[in-house]
């Protein structure tokens, strides 16, 4: 009896190792097999497309401005501050490309400060007051002023202080070789244009991207200027964003190769005002995106040369889209606001000009509420002698 009792206890014992190994080995294997799981991926926040961004531009910082062009440094740190003091946030080139890919949100109203050329007092006097705000900024360098280059002088910046820069995280992006207007064609023909075009573009990005081991993604255009080859030039070479110096709020569907910004000039501090309230109108606001000027049928065409100083000027609305024909407005640089008739059944405004326009380029602005939203579009053509249009096309035929 006490041997059957004894054997009884020995087999209970055997039994429970076993369930207790059996236990174990399935707890190995269930945190085996958690651990080869990949976790979840997170879902991604939603892009607001209603967020609106200024881009400021900015050339040069001096107590005493020469010109136009350059900005008290208190002015700049006045002007730095508003932009807190009216709930805006600056944010980085990155984050506005990333916004318009559609892959992250930026806040409702959001700007970008970007200083032009490559003038030393970028480095010495605007970087530091940004600095002190904690804000990101972007520098768009034409290479041929980089300290050392054909167009460099005392005031340019130099390779070594670009680096510094960047390793500092400041965004440094392309403003052209030359800094020359990329409309003017100089007597080229149309091989040597592009040719030309392909070099301050693309030659440019290439130079800083070589000279600085970064990426470039953006281009300004000198003046702001551009036509319908330098745009297609600009895509060719890779550009995600180009901008000019036309100042409106920049929406999520804004012409990529068209992104407005504010000129900031001493002269015209209301320029200034108008960006830090978030006045005027949008361009590509939105679920409310307007087509940019490009899109529409023009006479003169964009970039054309004409001879007559007294052209009749017209534009087709249509594809802007639902257009209050009562709200159409005309604008003609050296004219200002002009009696120009729409038709609302063809969708055209037309004026015939008056008075002789000076030789040169002309800007045209039609403005209008399209679906409930104010916009504007834009574009330029040139006025020259009927000898020398004449001479252009000889040149062009040869």
């Amino acid at each position: 009896m006490r041997l059957f009792i004894a054997f009884l206890f020995l087999c209970l014992a055997l039994a429970a190792c076993k369930k207790k190994s059996q236990a174990g080995a399935s707890a190995a294997q269930d945190a085996a097999q958690a651990s080869s799981t990949p976790p979840p991926t997170p879902t991604p926040e939603p892009v607001d497309l209603n967020s609106e961004v200024i881009v400021l531009c900015y050339h040069r910082f001096e107590d005493k401005p020469k010109d136009s062009l350059a900005i008290k440094p208190s002015d700049f740190e006045a002007q730095m501050q508003t932009l807190k003091d009216n709930g805006v946030t600056v944010i980085p080139m990155a984050d506005f490309l990333a916004w318009r890919r559609g892959e992250k949100g930026i806040p409702a109203k959001s700007a970008i400060v970007s200083i032009d050329d490559g003038y030393i007092s970028g480095y010495s006097v605007g970087w530091p007051i940004l600095k002190k705000f904690g804000y990101p900024f972007t520098m768009f360098i034409y290479t041929d002023y980089v300290k050392g280059g054909p167009k460099s002088g005392g005031q340019s910046i130099s390779w070594e202080q670009l680096a510094e820069m960047r390793d500092a995280g400041v965004d440094i992006q392309s403003h052209t070789v030359s800094h020359s207007s990329l409309n003017a064609r100089k007597g080229k023909n149309d091989e040597q244009y592009s040719a030309w075009l392909k070099n301050e573009i693309a030659g440019s990005k290439e130079l800083l991207e070589q000279k600085l081991g970064i990426q470039i993604k953006a281009i300004a255009y000198p003046y702001g200027l551009h036509n319908d080859a330098v745009r297609e030039t600009v895509k060719q070479a890779g550009y995600e964003a180009a901008f000019t110096v036309y100042g409106q709020r920049i929406g999520h569907s804004a012409e990529a190769t068209m992104i407005g910004r504010y000129a900031i000039e001493s002269s015209k501090p209301k320029v200034f005002e108008e960006a830090a309230n978030f006045k005027g109108s949008v361009e590509g606001g939105g679920a409310g995106a307007m087509p940019a000027a490009v899109t529409m049928v023009t006479q003169p065409m964009d970039g054309e040369t004409v001879s007559d100083p007294s052209p009749e000027i017209k534009a087709n609305l249509a594809t802007l889209g639902d257009v209050d024909p009562k709200s159409v407005t005309m604008r003609i640089s050296g004219v200002g606001l002009v009696p120009a008739t729409y038709d609302p059944e063809t969708k055209l405004v037309s004026y015939r000009i008056t008075q002789k326009l000076y030789t040169g380029q002309v800007t045209v602005i039609v403005g209008a509420t399209v679906n409930g939203r104010k916009t504007e579009a834009r574009w330029s053509f040139n006025v020259g002698s009927k000898e020398a249009k004449e001479a252009n096309q000889a040149k062009e035929a040869s």
